[in-house]
């Protein structure tokens, strides 16, 4: 698998994904889910792991019944890169199916 790209500097969290926490420090993502129920959040989080599978990027996430925590970064690289914006989109349109 080639090395993902950095992202660059001035790259605009707040418009790509304005329901993310940003955290430079550690070079993470991050970001609260909340759904109905815990078979919600459990359709959820199976949806965001057979992408995770395709793209062979992985969040750091934990369920507690309708909430599903989740860290991005790429580990790989101590930065974040194009993986975790593909994976943060990815998990924002997921939710948006399964609250629809």
């Amino acid at each position: 698998m080639p090395k993902p790209n950095l992202l660059a500097k001035d790259f605009d969290f707040a418009t790509v994904l304005p329901e993310w926490q940003v955290n430079l420090d550690t070079q993470e993502l991050e970001r609260e889910f909340v759904f109905k129920d815990f078979k919600r959040a459990f359709e959820f989080m199976v949806l965001c792991a057979n992408f995770a599978e395709e793209l062979d990027h992985h969040p750091d996430w934990s369920n507690t019944w309708n909430r599903v925590s989740v860290r991005l970064s790429t580990h790989s690289l101590k930065a974040l890169t194009e993986l975790d914006i593909t994976m943060a989109s990815a998990m924002d349109r997921f939710a948006l199916q399964i609250l629809a």
